[in-house]
């Protein structure tokens, strides 16, 4: 009988040992011209995986070894197998593997949330401010199903697109004309308004339905603040946000390395939304009002999340704007994006070409960003 090895790397050769062939086949690799070797099994044919494939984490490190040409046997390979993987920003080790599928085996009526939160709680996984990051905990299992390392039980509910499925009231605003010198404004009141319903839904509102790129929410970490004259009528709305992952101008601004990026770009936030709404008409308002928000923005940082923000950066679309708000409150200008996007692998995709503006907020930002806060 002919068996399927499954995929074998170029320049190597598969051939079955002796084994108890009913419930598992064994396999020597053997490197052409070489004398390395290794060994390794399938799974049996009970539904558990496929029998053209090994186990994914053993799979990924045996081709790993394979492609490098690195010479090995199969103890060797399994103390790597061993070692930890980062999912989810968290290293997970097989025993962390084992203790969440004897948790699934102990409570198969838990909905996947429960496990979540359940599993965050006996990690102590927390954020620097120390909440349980439980949504962190149920994406992470979610990776480890798709990757075949465990199996969780089935949703209860289709998943909704949170973003897409929100729905913004409108609200009726004073569109009354406001043109006048920032001086005779009168008390201008700035607020973070976050954590604040009303407040949060004003803002969101006012993105909805002037900003150019609309709104359908904010994602992990962010800070949300609300400029009205007096108490009452609103006059901005600004957002910051999760930073770009990775900014070629950005980054060699900053100088640090792609370790330090991954460990440390929480430190970082993006200005993702600065609205003045559109009858207000005020020099130097924009200016005046970058200017108070980032004095107090690491502070509020800290307050929500339990950690400082050393720098500040946003994209302009060039097109558009002349960043002239941004120029105005001394932020600087350090390149231009290449018009892709970072879902553009083969550079097919263009998007409009953006400047690239950043603020520090501290003298020693790029001491922070390298090495972390003290």
């Amino acid at each position: 009988m002919v068996r399927d090895y499954g995929s074998v790397p170029s320049g190597w050769s598969a051939a079955p040992s002796a084994g108890r062939a009913e419930k598992s086949l064994r396999v020597t690799y053997v490197r052409k011209n070489c004398n390395s070797f290794c060994t390794g099994w399938r799974p049996r044919r009970d539904g558990i995986g496929s029998a053209g494939s090994f186990p994914p984490l053993f799979s990924f490190l045996l081709h790993f070894s394979l492609d490098s040409n690195f010479p090995f046997c199969h103890t060797q390979l399994m103390l790597v197998a061993r070692e930890t993987g980062v999912v989810q920003g968290r290293r997970v080790a097989l025993a962390d593997l084992e203790q969440i599928r004897q948790l699934i085996a102990a409570h198969p009526g838990w909905s996947r949330r429960r496990l979540s939160e359940v599993l965050a709680a006996e990690w102590n996984w927390r954020n620097a401010a120390g909440r349980l990051k439980d949504m962190a905990t149920r994406s992470l299992l979610v990776k480890l199903d798709q990757r075949g390392w465990i199996r969780l039980p089935a949703r209860r509910g289709a998943p909704t697109n949170r973003m897409r499925a929100r729905v913004i009231t409108p609200r009726h605003w004073d569109r009354q004309p406001l043109v006048t010198s920032l001086a005779e404004l009168g008390p201008l009141e700035v607020r973070e308004v976050s954590g604040d319903v009303e407040g949060r839904e004003m803002l969101a509102a006012a993105l909805a339905e002037f900003h150019y790129l609309g709104y359908g929410g904010s994602v992990g970490e962010n800070a949300q603040y609300l400029v009205t004259q007096g108490s009452s009528r609103v006059l901005a709305a600004v957002l910051f946000g999760s930073a770009a992952w990775k900014c070629g101008e950005r980054d060699g601004f900053i100088g640090w390395s792609p370790e330090a990026r991954q460990r440390n770009l929480l430190l970082l936030t993006n200005n993702q939304r600065f609205l003045i709404l559109p009858w207000v008409r005020v020099p130097h308002l924009g200016s005046w009002i970058l200017g108070r928000v980032l004095r107090r923005l690491s502070a509020d940082w800290q307050a929500k999340y339990g950690h400082p923000v050393a720098l500040v950066e946003t994209f302009v679309e060039r097109e558009r704007f002349r960043g002239t708000v941004y120029q105005a409150a001394n932020w600087q200008h350090v390149g231009s994006t290449r018009g892709r996007t970072r879902q553009d692998r083969y550079s097919t995709l263009r998007v409009p070409v953006k400047d690239v503006y950043v603020y520090p907020l501290t003298r020693n930002f790029r001491e922070i960003l390298t090495h972390g806060p003290a």
